[in-house]
């Protein structure tokens, strides 16, 4: 981070410093950086390829079914529809059953860049917490698919 220097030791944050959601957002940010270091000028940003990814394997899936699966506000599902089709990686069609609907369905060119960053994006996350043993790793992942679900009313 930028702004990171030898006074950062010193900043107390008291209860921050163990809060569930200021550690998530501080872990999403080492990520984020992490991410854009190792891939550098790419064309994808995690976001996107993850959308892209759920796209490929879901071939003419609602926008609306996607934004709820990947917790995304549906205005900036919009935006980000209306991005990727502009960047000829996705069509947009509206169905005739539901024209207030509207399908996504990767293009060749958005199948070439899923192919293409693929095997980096998840070696790349099989990477994260090589600090952690496999065990504290797969327990990592446990409690936050459990979170996320409690967070969603499954639990």
């Amino acid at each position: 981070m930028d702004c990171l220097d030898a006074e950062t030791d010193t900043v107390q944050l008291g209860r921050l410093a163990g809060d569930l959601g200021f550690l998530l957002r501080l872990a999403q940010v080492k990520v984020y950086e992490r991410y854009f270091r190792e891939l550098g000028e790419q064309r994808v940003n995690p976001g996107e390829f993850s959308v892209l990814w759920a796209i490929a394997l879901n071939p003419g899936i609602r926008q609306s079914a996607l934004c709820q699966r990947l917790i995304i506000k549906r205005s900036h599902m919009a935006k980000l529809a209306k991005s990727l089709e502009e960047r000829g990686l996705v069509t947009r069609s509206v169905p005739d059953d539901d024209r207030r609907g509207v399908e996504l369905t990767v293009t060749s060119k958005g199948q070439a860049l899923v192919d293409d960053i693929a095997d980096w994006f998840f070696a790349f996350e099989d990477r994260l917490g090589s600090g952690l043993t496999a065990a504290e790793r797969g327990r990592l992942v446990q409690l936050l698919l459990k979170f996320i679900a409690t967070e969603n009313g499954a639990a």
